[in-house]
């Protein structure tokens, strides 16, 4: 049989769909898939159907191709989330609000969730993250403790897929923080009293409330809000490029 034959499959399955259940069946992280050859007589087709259906999992963060070895399995990750959502964010900074409306719906039960197993070690990050924040001498810097702590909350819920999708959008959150904290600058806040917000979340999560550690992140969120209205009331724009140079830091 050529490379380009194809023979008959029952039902003519899709050789990706095919290869998908086989690395959920046989293979876990880290580990290589059999060679070209060998899947495509497990698969019955052509190797060229194998390599197209390689290709078509490593788009989508299933396998890993490195040159001269075969494929290897590779965890989930969000990153198609990701671009979704920083793609959205840059072709239309205005989206920023539909963002924070997606933040509210997972990060008031991040916080809800992260009040009840979030432990001391987890506990102690945050409460870094926030001291970073205070300590933070250009935007940059206060920007990236800001993104630790709301992934670190994440993470201590306890729930993957929510740490996970947090992760994904670090992204397009960041870009939101960079407006929202113009806002908030222009309405006369600092990033002290926005680092107190932070510690209010965390304070009710060190005391295992759930309840009050929800309400402390609506707080945050609408606080948020209005920040991000000051800064799109006049100029709705994302600009990364001069956050370092932030004069209103």
């Amino acid at each position: 049989m050529s490379e380009t034959d194809e023979p008959e499959r029952p039902g003519n399955r899709d050789a990706a769909t095919e290869l998908e259940e086989l690395i959920f069946e046989r293979f876990g992280v880290g580990e290589l898939l059999p060679s070209e050859s060998e899947l495509a007589t497990r698969l019955g087709v052509s190797r060229l159907t194998v390599r197209e259906a390689i290709r078509s999992l490593q788009a989508r963060g299933l396998v890993e191709i490195r040159k001269g070895r075969r494929p290897r399995v590779t965890a989930p990750s969000g990153d198609q989330i990701g671009d979704f959502f920083n793609t959205l964010l840059r072709w239309n900074p205005g989206s920023a609000f539909e963002l924070l409306e997606v933040r509210h719906g997972l990060e008031v039960q991040t916080s809800t969730l992260a009040a009840n197993n979030a432990g001391s070690s987890d506990v102690s990050a945050m409460e870094l993250a926030i001291r970073a924040m205070d300590r933070a001498e250009d935007a940059a810097e206060y920007h990236d403790a800001d993104l630790r702590f709301h992934e670190l909350l994440a993470r201590a819920s306890g729930n993957r897929m929510l740490g996970l999708l947090i992760e994904a959008m670090a992204g397009s959150l960041r870009d939101s923080m960079i407006a929202s904290y113009r806002g908030h600058r222009k309405l006369g806040g600092s990033h002290i009293d926005a680092a107190e917000q932070h510690r209010e979340v965390l304070d009710r999560v060190r005391q295992r409330d759930p309840g009050g550690a929800a309400e402390a992140m609506r707080r945050h969120l609408r606080t948020t809000e209005r920040d991000l209205r000051a800064v799109f009331h006049t100029a709705p724009t994302v600009d990364t490029a001069n956050e370092r140079r932030d004069p209103d830091f």
